[in-house]
């Protein structure tokens, strides 16, 4: 057979998304399973997804440090004894925070689950939060965040978060003194609320066998019980700040970080596929037009991008780079020219084709395994649509014109209600 190398493959356009449905068993104690079994492996990803409790002021790091200490150690075995139980079977378990969600994630092979499950349980169950792995925590903490504020990409990025979302779990910017008022007492109590299967999603993806289950549900569901009050999700609502320029002077900076952005609305949203698409032809992809113009013509930086960070109880639109401290006047005019380009000037036929090929090819392409599938299904899970929001989404992002991204673009894009954030020189 030749093969004539002169002709390019022929090209197939993406006309939908094909996603696992997953099975559903809820526990007796109101803990929700949900089973993507398609595995050709003998091995389980598991996640113990829990809702964040509600935001307090006055103890605002109390559901990033239950994550951060969560595995050091319970009521029968220290953290080393932990990790050295799950290394020995090959497993790998981590604790994870989220603004919304955070998570306990299990890799296991099926044949070594009667040893690691029961480590898992110990953890949602028995952790103590020893006293001295507390002030470890916070000793390194504070040196991180010493570290940390000498970076102005660091600091631009708090200044903009508090600016959009206020005194939320999404605007808080830990500072030193908040580590020094950790207390072991509020963590244990903060866990017991939270820790719950009433307040606890379980998300099981790989090759699920039947003993599989059965052992999830006597040491998840028959032994693990709802003590006390609810779990409160709820959060503070957003208050935004009422200024609109932040400047953090720092005299001898070679590089200005900025931060851009406007209040934007999440994936339950009608317009939000199509923001999608605005906003990637805007910043979201290495040919866009930001790149484009600020780093390939002009030279200002090294990378720009932009995004819609879809929240539970917020949305936000954020534009980021570092640019060279002596251009960054210069660079934020080219991103203000960017945006009214797209307000007065329709998008090209043949860049919204790539666009939207390119957006398509890269939802297809991130459903490579079983994993991925249970990945997607947790953004509209705890968003509250159901998995035919991919399929809506698919045709929307194919279906929208120029006309309609140009409206968008000036119902939302007016330079003048973006939040600028500037550390460096301006």
């Amino acid at each position: 057979m030749t093969i004539d190398r002169t002709t390019a493959p022929e090209f197939k356009a993406i006309n939908d998304i094909s996603l696992i449905e997953p099975q559903h068993i809820k526990l007796a104690n109101g803990c929700n399973v949900f089973c993507f079994n398609n595995g050709g492996q003998e091995l389980l990803r598991m996640e113990w997804v829990f809702g964040n409790l509600r935001f307090d002021a006055a103890k605002p790091l109390l559901n990033q440090a239950i994550m951060a200490l969560l595995t050091e150690g319970t009521q029968n075995y220290t953290s080393a004894q932990i990790a050295d139980k799950v290394d020995f079977y090959g497993a790998f378990l981590q604790a994870e925070y989220g603004f919304d969600h955070s998570q306990v994630t299990l890799f296991s092979l099926n044949k070594h689950l009667s040893e690691t499950l029961p480590m898992v349980k110990e953890v949602l169950t028995n952790a103590i939060f020893p006293q001295k792995e507390v002030e470890t925590y916070v000793r390194n903490q504070q040196q991180k965040l010493q570290v940390s504020l000498q970076k102005n990409d660091v600091v631009a990025r708090r200044v903009f978060n508090k600016a959009l979302n206020g005194d939320t779990i999404y605007g808080f910017a830990a500072e030193a003194t908040h580590y020094q008022a950790l207390d072991r007492a509020d963590l244990l109590e903060h866990y017991k609320h939270m820790f719950r299967p009433d307040n606890c999603t379980l998300i099981i993806a790989g090759k699920i066998e039947q003993q599989a289950l059965d052992m999830i549900n006597d040491l998840f569901g028959k032994s693990w019980e709802n003590n006390g009050e609810p779990a409160d999700t709820t959060q503070p609502e957003v208050v935004r700040g009422t200024e609109y320029l932040y400047y953090v002077e720092k005299t001898d900076a070679l590089q200005s970080a900025i931060r851009l952005g406007i209040p934007a609305v999440n994936r339950t949203h009608p317009d939000f596929p199509a923001l999608q698409v605005l906003n990637t032809v805007l910043g979201g992809y290495f040919g866009s037009r930001l790149m484009t113009n600020i780093r390939e013509d002009k030279g200002y930086t090294y990378g720009i991008g932009s995004g819609i960070s879809s929240l539970k109880h917020n949305a936000l639109w954020f534009i980021a780079s570092e640019v060279g401290a002596d251009v960054c006047k210069a660079a934020i005019a080219e991103i203000e020219k960017e945006l009214n380009l797209l307000r007065t000037e329709l998008i090209a036929d043949d860049e919204l084709v790539l666009v939207k090929n390119y957006m398509l090819g890269s939802l297809l392409g991130s459903l490579e395994n079983v994993f991925s599938h249970a990945d997607k299904f947790k953004n509209v899970y705890f968003a509250s649509i159901g998995l035919d929001y991919y399929q809506q989404y698919t045709q929307k992002v194919k279906a929208v014109t120029a006309a309609e991204l140009q409206q968008l673009a000036n119902q939302y894009l007016n330079f003048d209600n973006f939040y600028k954030v500037i550390v460096g020189k301006y």
